[in-house]
């Protein structure tokens, strides 16, 4: 299969989302996850729009509702009341370093661009999390491209794209992560607001009855974490197990740990 074929065929399975509107109005892309409706993209293409259009690559438009979101993954679930839609195929197997990497989206303005390169790394990327995984691309992306397919020479996704670093570098989120988000939904939140300092996070605000206010976390307490991201790290391979979190209270010298509970027990059947 050329390149050319390989184009047509993610052209078919990515989608021009638009969201808000007016001048609040956001776009970026999409990915036909499944025939029945399921999209996925990226949180931040999403925004805070509450009205949400997706465009086929036939011309067709569609609303879409929001299913889920998680801004720690940035990742988007929609759905569109539609069926027999031309779904991507996900590739199953690890990505090595130096295979071809083809991405579709629609930067610019331009509805399927299409652009091509090599994977870079499929390692954590420095600021980003230490544990966290990207496929990094030399690949050549625009605003536009966010939430459209990092695919192999034939087609099957390989990330989500999501940005663009300083250095050129495109970074997208593996198709496993997406698949867990598509499966299980957004990780939980801990509910606080957080300021990066030199020293860890320190904790500016407590939101009512959330996680952390149940494990007597309390604002100015200083979370030792070197950023968000690895923060959203811990959270996320937590999965359905409590947290324990190390953070520092007024003495500085001393740390403490607090055990949270993201999820709430099962509570059984008298």
């Amino acid at each position: 299969m050329g390149i050319g074929e390989v184009g047509e065929l993610l052209r078919k399975s990515t989608v021009h989302i638009r969201s808000g509107s007016g001048r609040s109005q956001g776009t970026g892309s999409g990915i036909i996850w499944s025939s029945t409706g399921a999209i996925v993209s990226n949180a931040h293409v999403i925004g805070r729009g509450s009205e949400i259009q997706v465009d086929l690559w036939d011309g067709r438009s569609f609303p879409a509702t929001l299913v889920s979101k998680d801004d720690g993954r940035d990742l988007a679930r929609l759905q569109v009341s539609t069926f027999g839609l031309p779904a991507i195929e996900q590739r199953q197997s690890p990505v090595r370093p130096g295979e071809l990497a083809i991405a579709v989206g629609n930067p610019m303005g331009f509805t399927g661009a299409l652009s091509r390169g090599t994977v870079h790394s499929t390692n954590a990327f420095p600021g980003l999390g230490r544990r966290r995984p990207w496929v990094q691309a030399a690949i050549r992306l625009a605003p536009g491209n966010s939430g459209g397919p990092l695919a192999d020479a034939v087609g099957r996704l390989i990330g989500v794209n999501t940005m663009i670093t300083s250095s050129g570098i495109a970074l997208a989120i593996p198709t496993s992560e997406a698949q867990l988000f598509m499966q299980r939904g957004p990780t939980p939140r801990l509910g606080v607001t957080l300021r990066p300092t030199p020293q860890g996070l320190l904790l500016l605000d407590v939101e009512v009855g959330s996680p952390a206010e149940k494990a007597s976390l309390l604002i100015g307490d200083l979370l030792v974490f070197e950023s968000s991201a690895d923060l959203s790290d811990a959270i996320a391979e937590a999965a359905d197990r409590p947290l324990t979190i190390r953070f520092i209270r007024g003495d500085r010298r001393r740390e403490r740990e607090v055990v949270v509970r993201l999820y709430e027990p099962a509570r059984e059947a008298a």
